[in-house]
This record gives structure tokens, C-alpha cells and sequence, in this order.
């Protein structure tokens, strides 16, 4: 059965009995990951990152997650756009992110004594475009779910199966995937897509991106909310007007992972 695959998975860990420091976002990967790190009987603690380039309403939900799974909870807080060298957003930004939010999970981890890291990482995202991969690797971040070859739907199947209240939570990549490559990345830009997001999920659009195109945001939400959206067109435009953005459009390729990956190779991992 793949939930014990996964708990054993965690226990065979070298060093495992010294606890686990869980990446945390709230988000279905990560909270199966720490679902099974906490009945496996092991120490385990959820991490969070503070950061700019997530959404802020982000973090009471996973605090409140983690414990109702019943693990510790902490937050780092972490300006990327001052430590990472991503201020003009490059095509290695998801790399550089990496590599400094898990070396401070390291640090963090060896004061505590918590010897193994381990992260959300599942088998779909080895074949997208994902730089950042290659941090984990380097700093020896476990990824369990990518380990055992769980896709996404066998890791929601997981997490339903399991009682895990974010099973149909919709992804959420950082906010820095919303602008185009080579371009400044603004704490003020990155608050008001942050913001236009949540109008939209509050609107129901539970699955949606607003990518920014200098004063241009284009929506992109599921092929089969396009006509609602549409249909609340007058309502949109107001709010988004109000947030700054000079030109609104729908994507009528509807949402889609990776979306400003368009034209770049598919290597580097």
C-alpha cells in the first residue's frame, strides 16, 4: 500500500530518529509529506516560508493545518529579493530561491537537532521546468513522494484517503511565476497580483494565475471557467483598475503550469 511505502520511505532515512523538518506550505504535497512524518512516530516539524513571493493570507491556513495533523509548526521569515541576487527575476530565479530558503531550513534543522529535510517535491514536477530541483539535490533535501514516483493525482488520492483537509487545494506557485523572465521583480507588483488573486478566488475561481505583462494582466483560469469569468467581466475590471493594472485580459488557452516557461529549454535541472 503506498501510505505505508511512504512512512517507510521516511523511516529509512539516515538518521530519521533524530526527527524530520518538513518544507511546509499548506498545500497538498507538503501535507501528505508531513501527514505521514507525523504517524510514522518520528519527530517532525512543519517549516514555513515567509516570503514576498507567496500570497500572505498563505500562512494562518497552514498553521492551523499543521497542527490539526499534529506537528510542530515554525516560520522563517525570508526576503528573497534581498538574498537571493533574483531582483530582475532570471531564468535560474526558482534555483537561486531554492537554494537559499534550504540552506536556511538546514540551519534552522541542525539547531534543533532535526537531521533529515525533506520537501513536497512529487514525480510530476521532474518532467516541468524546474531549476530549483537541482538545489535540492545539492543540499541533500529529501523528496519522498518524487522518491517513490507519486505523481499529483496519487498524492490527492493520498491525502483523501487519509483525511487531509487541502486534498483538492489547488497548486499555488510562488508569485514570482506571474511576471516574465528578465524582468524587475517588485515587492509592489508582487502585492497587487497577490491581491487580484485572492479577488478572484474570493469570486470562486479557486485555480487561477494573474500573470503580469508590465501594465498588462492576463487571467488565466480553467478551460471550463472561461464564460463565467467572462461573465463577470464589469465586476473584474473595476477591481482590477483599482490595483493599477492598465490593460486587463482573459487567456482563452485557459490556465496552464509554466505558462511564462514558453521558449526556454527544458534542462538545467
Amino acid at each position: 500500500m503506498l501510505w505505508e511505502k511512504l512512512i517507510a520511505q521516511l523511516r529509512g532515512y539516515p538518521e530519521a530518529e533524530r526527527g524530520l523538518c518538513v518544507a511546509f506550505s499548506g498545500g497538498v504535497d507538503s501535507a501528505v509529506v508531513l501527514r505521514a512524518a507525523c504517524e510514522s512516530g518520528l519527530p517532525a516539524e512543519a517549516v514555513y516560508f515567509s516570503t514576498a513571493l507567496h500570497p500572505a493570507r498563505e500562512r494562518a491556513g497552514a498553521e492551523a493545518l499543521a497542527a490539526g495533523l499534529g506537528a510542530g509548526f515554525s516560520v522563517l521569515e525570508v526576503d528573497e529579493l534581498a538574498e537571493a541576487g533574483i531582483e530582475n527575476n532570471p531564468p535560474d530565479r526558482c534555483y537561486r530561491c531554492k537554494r537559499l530558503l534550504f540552506q536556511k531550513l538546514g540551519a534552522f534543522a541542525a539547531e534543533r537537532g532535526l537531521r533529515v529535510l525533506c520537501d513536497g517535491t512529487n514525480a510530476d514536477d521532474l518532467l516541468e521546468y524546474r531549476p530549483g530541483l537541482r538545489a535540492l539535490r545539492e543540499l541533500s533535501v529529501h523528496s519522498p513522494l518524487a522518491e517513490l514516483g507519486l505523481c499529483k493525482q496519487e498524492v490527492r488520492a493520498l491525502a483523501r484517503a487519509r483525511g487531509v483537509e487541502v486534498s483538492g487545494k489547488p497548486s499555488s506557485p510562488c508569485l514570482a511565476t506571474r511576471l516574465e523572465y528578465n524582468t524587475p521583480l517588485a515587492a509592489a507588483d508582487l502585492e497587487r497580483i497577490g491581491r487580484a488573486e485572492d479577488f478572484l478566488k474570493d469570486l470562486g475561481f479557486l485555480a487561477v494565475r494573474v500573470r503580469l505583462h508590465r501594465g498588462l494582466a492576463r487571467i488565466e483560469v480553467p478551460d471550463g471557467e472561461l464564460e463565467r469569468l467572462a461573465g463577470l467581466r464589469e465586476k473584474i475590471k473595476k477591481e482590477m483598475k483599482e490595483l493599477g493594472f492598465r490593460y486587463i485580459t482573459l487567456d482563452l488557452e485557459g490556465l496552464r503550469s509554466g505558462s511564462m516557461d514558453t521558449g526556454l529549454r527544458r534542462t538545467g535541472e
